[in-house]
């Protein structure tokens, strides 16, 4: 059983125990369910801003411990004030550190904000909305293409915009009329191998109605300007500024060597 297989097989325990201390009635309820969305969409299209969805995650299962120390409030307002396009908060508790309630605390930041989890179940499309969250993520590889169809339709009726990962050109198949983005994860999920030329090789494969997004393996501005010019609109990027000692100035420095880049190109 690969790492995917242990994550999934964990999430299906976790959305039943979770199902039972909340009702989905419950969290229609919660304040955060009706608030006005943004629109990741609008973010990626607007080129004052950077194109970079950037993320807070305290560590994974390939890396462990990435990051303590520096708290949700301070790493995602720095990523706002800095031209950052979205929000990506980890959800996962026990593989990736991260708790429901980071996102709650990123919702100040009047800015796209993004689930990122094992979306397994609807339960947790209205628990992504209850707690603040503008888009979610679904992961073709954890779901069949009818799923991901059943899922993308309830999360655009209930106002999230959909960001459908894929990882090979199997998986396009699972593009739908609902799904906004399609994001290409050039890291393996079953041996985490990483790849830039994963986004490389899809890009021209991605329906042109779709806004692209690159997700892993972006270290450098260098790579991101090589992506924009395949195609690309987004770049998902967490491990990068949140393997260092403050993510606030090294998203700063970051940034600021992308715009110089750009400029003189």
């Amino acid at each position: 059983m690969n790492i995917l297989d242990k994550i999934v097989d964990q999430k299906k325990i976790e959305v039943a125990e979770r199902k039972q201390i909340r009702s989905i009635l419950d969290l229609e309820k919660e304040g955060l369910f009706s608030k006005d969305n943004y629109s990741l969409a609008s973010f990626l299209c607007n080129d004052a801003k950077t194109g970079i969805i950037a993320e807070y995650k305290r560590m994974s299962p390939s890396k462990g411990v990435i990051n303590h120390q520096s708290t949700v409030e301070e790493v995602t307002a720095a990523y706002v004030a800095n031209g950052a396009s979205g929000l990506s908060v980890l959800t996962d508790e026990l593989f990736f550190g991260g708790r429901m309630e980071d996102l709650v605390k990123a919702t100040v930041n009047n800015i796209p904000l993004l689930r990122k989890d094992f979306m397994i179940d609807e339960y947790q499309l209205i628990e992504a909305k209850a707690f603040g969250a503008d888009v979610i993520l679904l992961i073709a590889a954890c779901l069949t293409s009818n799923e991901v169809k059943q899922m993308a339709s309830t999360a655009k009726n209930i106002g999230l915009e959909v960001l459908l990962e894929i990882h090979n050109e199997q998986e396009l198949d699972h593009i739908c009329e609902d799904v906004d983005f399609v994001g290409v994860n050039n890291r393996n999920l079953k041996n985490f191998e990483v790849s830039i030329n994963t986004s490389l090789q899809l890009i021209n494969k991605i329906p042109t109605t779709k806004i692209a997004i690159a997700e892993s393996g972006i270290n450098n501005v260098e790579t991101i300007i090589t992506l924009k010019k395949a195609g690309f609109k987004g770049f998902l990027i967490g491990e990068h500024f949140m393997k260092e000692h403050n993510p606030a100035n090294a998203f700063a420095d970051f940034v600021k060597q992308l715009n110089f880049k750009q400029n003189a190109n």
